[in-house]
């Protein structure tokens, strides 16, 4: 998915020395920032680090601890263009390098998003990287209004605002009321902070933290949403990072708060290897005999939650699916093309049928966590921020006729994705971001991960990113429908190469394939 907005800063003589605590925004020449001093409190602050653990059911605190991590908050300013004015934290998390003597640097990390909190990223990070991981500080961040940052929260009463339009112009205007209020209950609360949440200053956080560490350069990695982040820190501080792996590529000038349109053909295809794999376990599943049968019984229960939710789940946990919400579990499933990723999809259906028929559908621990962080509060924490940061970075329509429109006109092509790709977004009752989208301007040398059949971050992305960084690689997974795919999908051809790159810095000399 993808990501927020900002302001910020044009240094030049104040920190032109540039320490390894170097000026923040000193590089960023587009013309847009306009900071001047008062960052230097920032820049050079000691960080107090301590334990991650935040209590007795800290979870993620002890997977850190475990691993050897410790935590830290590093203070920015909300606003960079006022930097003397209100702070908030953002939280780390740092597992020190092992082989001092070879120490490379500090590699910074983000999972993707927008709004994914990375704390807790490290100790799997590093485990991915394997013998070079001992070279690197590995740094996990919850950017700012994440996690165990300094919080926002919308007090919505959903974790998401991705649904689908429904099969009807009645629900669709249901769609545009809640989307409404989702977006007015984040301006009710947050108004304040709004106009700081986004992309650009996530990334002026991330200098910050470069600066902090003592770094004069920074290495990153990210997923996903993650690599618009790590393309925006590029282009605004050239000069300040070292190595760069992206794995699922957005593309940066098609990037916007509805970041699923253009994905409906991967999603479809992706959809359809997983009903091949159904269809041969009709046996355990029920769904259909061949892809076409369980094509059609995904159609009879979109069409029969149009008319009467389908009720899943058992007191006191219940929830009602209707034709806005079905297609989101289908689009939540299909992007890992592992045994048990299908496995769970499967097992969802499954449950929706007897729902469909009336009959009691027990939800499986899987399912139920699903529902409860799509469906209830326990998910506004995510689900605010994220939208925060989609609607800060690019303007939409507020049209809403037009969202309408697209919608009709994906139906005929895309009759199960089209009408939610193209759904309507709290974006359109939104404040337009204070900065102008980040532009691709300077070449940039990294190694970017991709798989062909990505329903998430479609390869398209990752090939238009490419050929936007002439200095840049590609390494292509061929055949595989997955989402990220370093030190996550078991690919030894692509962790070896990404591995290789981190250790000696040293991009191959042309674009590379692996196969699944």
């Amino acid at each position: 998915m993808a990501a927020g907005l900002a302001l910020v800063a044009c240094l030049t003589a104040t920190f032109g020395s540039a320490s390894a605590a170097g000026a923040t925004d000193a590089a960023d020449s587009d013309g847009i920032a306009k900071s001047g001093a008062g960052l230097d409190r920032y820049l050079h602050q000691r960080l107090d680090w301590g334990s991650c653990v935040l209590g007795p059911d800290d979870a993620s605190g002890r997977a850190l601890e475990q691993a050897g991590a410790r935590c830290a908050d590093v203070t920015v300013p909300l606003d960079y263009a006022n930097p003397r004015g209100r702070t908030i934290t953002v939280a780390i998390s740092r597992i020190k390098a092992t082989d001092r003597r070879h120490r490379i640097g500090a590699l910074l990390s983000n999972p993707g998003g927008p709004g994914g909190a990375g704390i807790g990223m490290t100790p799997e990070l590093r485990t991915a990287m394997k013998e070079v991981g001992a070279r690197y500080d590995v740094i996990g961040m919850d950017p700012r209004f994440v996690g165990r940052s300094t919080p926002l929260d919308c007090g919505w009463p959903l974790g998401t605002n991705l649904f689908a339009a429904g099969l009807t112009r009645a629900s669709f205007e249901r769609q545009v009321a809640l989307q409404k209020d989702l977006a007015d209950r984040c301006r009710a609360g947050n108004a304040a902070v709004l106009p700081f949440v986004s992309t650009r200053n996530t990334a002026r956080d991330m200098d910050v933290i470069r600066a902090a560490l003592g770094e004069r350069k920074i290495s990153y990695f990210g997923y996903s949403y993650g690599t618009y982040l790590g393309t925006v820190y590029t282009q605004m501080f050239p000069g300040r990072y070292d190595r760069i792996v992206l794995d699922g590529a957005l593309d940066p000038n098609r990037y916007s708060s509805r970041a699923l349109q253009g994905t409906e053909g991967e999603n479809e295809h992706a959809l359809a290897a997983w009903a091949d794999w159904a269809a041969l376990r009709n046996g355990t599943y029920g769904l259909g005999a061949t892809r076409a049968d369980v094509f059609a019984t995904i159609d009879r229960l979109v069409e029969t939650s149009a008319r009467t939710p389908l009720t899943v789940g058992t007191a006191p946990e219940v929830y009602r699916l209707d034709d806005t919400r079905v297609p989101f579990l289908l689009l939540v499933g299909d992007a890992d093309d592992t045994d048990a990723a299908r496995a769970n999809l499967a097992d969802m259906l499954a449950t929706l049928v007897k729902a469909a028929a009336g009959q009691p559908a027990p939800l499986s621990p899987e399912f139920a966590g699903l529902l409860r962080v799509m469906l209830t509060a326990e998910g506004s924490p995510t689900g605010s921020v994220q939208s925060a940061i989609m609607c800060g970075d690019v303007p939409v329509s507020h049209d809403l006729e037009q969202y309408w429109r697209d919608i009709e006109g994906s139906r005929a092509a895309h009759p199960l994705f089209g009408p939610m790709t193209n759904n309507i977004v709290p974006c359109a009752f939104w404040d337009n971001p204070r900065e102008q989208p980040t532009r691709v301007r300077r070449d940039v040398p990294m190694l970017i991960v991709a798989a062909t059949g990505d329903p998430r971050t479609p390869y398209v992305g990752s090939v238009a990113l490419h050929g936007l960084l002439p200095s840049s690689r590609l390494l292509t997974l061929q055949g595989a429908n997955r989402h990220a795919v370093y030190g996550l999908y078991g690919n030894s051809c692509v962790d070896d190469r990404v591995n290789a790159y981190l250790a000696t810095g040293r991009l191959p000399g042309t674009d590379q394939t692996c196969v699944k």
